[in-house]
């Protein structure tokens, strides 16, 4: 990676509220951040306090309802095409009538990405998460950790800008957890991407070179020095 880093996602006074009224859930509020190429990023906090939300308003997968949300170093808002921000879902994200290989080549065929192209890209990246043996499973095949580290292969393989990844490793035991953050690193140090991972396991989050957390639905951001190419974590003081 050369020259300054890329603004990738940029959030200012953003807020998310779910619900109306006596009912309305403040889940994130005075949200404002950026988060650039060559960034590793955990953001931490207990279960419910956003840090999902957080995850999919940078993906565009969720709408402020407050404040602005920009992506310019992405050519403007991702949602909608395929391959410039990749996702690792929480939850089950695989569809059901694909095989596994045929689920982490789908966004790259969506993409534009020729078939043998796309063929070749996702037999490398289920290997890359000890997942070659799987590749012709289907998902109800797999178990909750299979399936996660085959939706992390879906995400390494279509090569993302900006890679976002929602608890991974919740489902995984120690060995594939410390193995799926060690290739979301190299994949992020590689492509020159930005990472960011929600995470409550700290020893994910010391993983990653810069550490952010929910605290009464505010993200407290750290004043850690520019972005490099590391594993190394040096962040600074957090505020919000």
């Amino acid at each position: 990676m050369t020259g300054l880093p890329t603004e990738l996602v940029r959030c200012t006074g953003v807020a998310r509220t779910y619900g109306r009224g006596d009912a309305a859930v403040v889940a994130i509020h005075g949200l404002t951040a950026t988060v650039r190429t060559g960034e590793l990023i955990a953001v931490t906090g207990p279960s419910g306090s956003g840090k999902s939300t957080v995850l999919h308003l940078f993906a565009g997968l969720d709408s402020p309802t407050a404040g602005t949300i920009t992506w310019p170093g992405l050519g403007g808002d991702p949602t909608g095409r395929p391959g410039a921000v990749g996702f690792v879902f929480q939850g089950p994200s695989l569809l059901a009538p694909l095989t596994a290989v045929e689920n982490v080549a789908l966004p790259m065929l969506l993409a534009g990405v020729t078939p043998a192209e796309a063929a070749a890209r996702a037999a490398t990246a289920l290997g890359l998460v000890d997942a070659a043996a799987l590749s012709q499973r289907l998902p109800e095949e797999l178990s909750g950790g299979q399936a996660q580290r085959v939706a992390v292969a879906r995400v390494l393989a279509a090569r993302p800008a900006l890679i976002l990844a929602d608890e991974p490793t919740g489902q995984l035991d120690a060995t594939h957890r410390d193995q799926i953050i060690t290739v979301l690193i190299e994949t992020a140090r590689h492509l020159g991407a930005a990472l960011v991972v929600s995470t409550h396991d700290q020893r994910v989050a010391t993983r990653l070179r810069r550490q952010w957390r929910i605290r009464d639905g505010r993200l407290c951001t750290d004043a850690g020095p520019a972005p490099v190419p590391t594993t190394d974590r040096t962040a600074g003081d957090l505020t919000c």
